[in-house]
């Protein structure tokens, strides 16, 4: 997380809200050979405590899940380089503007035997979104087929202790110069999804 309490004064709310919306992020653990990452859709619970998850059998990071073992799971939204100029104002620098919640916490392998719920969870919030079409489920698959491949993956989950949140929007310059590169980070395109981080920008509260 940035450490400029500028940039960290969202509610945990928001944050929660966030990375239940993006629902994709990068899991990572700490190996004996150094850090393991593996790039996850999951659900995050009503309650914000837990979240659900699985991996590729082959996946290295359950090798590791015999014992629970911290985790923390990265979600980002859009970002973009901010260039000096676009503030019109003299003597700034370069900077790259970002949001990111981070959810730190104890990971666990689940039964095998879990696995079918925490699919049909996962794929069950994401048609959601689609509606008015009318929602897949796993009943529309050959059975066999179905259970086949779900013996290639395995479900987890991370009980939940902390959720914290960088939202980096150049909340520590005047209104108007943070509109106005607001708006050259639309034009420009120097980043992810900067349509979505000018309307942030925009509307943040410095």
């Amino acid at each position: 997380m940035h450490p400029n309490p500028a940039f960290r004064k969202e509610t945990e709310d928001r944050n929660i809200a966030f990375a239940r919306e993006r629902a994709f992020g990068a899991l990572a653990v700490n190996a004996a050979d150094g850090p393991l990452l593996s790039h996850i859709p999951f659900v995050l619970s009503e309650d914000a405590k837990t979240v659900e998850l699985h991996l590729v059998r082959s996946n290295p990071i359950l090798r590791l899940l015999e014992e629970p073992l911290d985790a923390v799971i990265a979600v980002v939204g859009g970002d973009s380089y901010v260039s000096p100029d676009w503030y019109e104002v003299d003597d700034q620098v370069p900077t790259w503007n970002y949001v990111a919640v981070h959810l730190r916490g104890k990971l666990r392998k689940l039964p095998q035997s879990d696995l079918h719920d925490v699919l049909n969870r996962l794929s069950a919030s994401m048609e959601a979104r689609l509606l008015p079409k009318k929602p897949w489920t796993s009943e529309k698959m050959d059975q066999e087929i179905y259970e086949k491949m779900q013996r290639q993956i395995v479900p987890a989950l991370m009980d939940v202790v902390s959720i914290d949140g960088t939202w980096k929007l150049s909340q520590n310059k005047p209104d108007k110069v943070r509109i106005r590169a607001a708006k050259e980070v639309q034009i420009n395109n120097m980043g992810s999804e900067t349509k979505l981080l000018s309307e942030l920008m925009k509307d943040v509260e410095s």
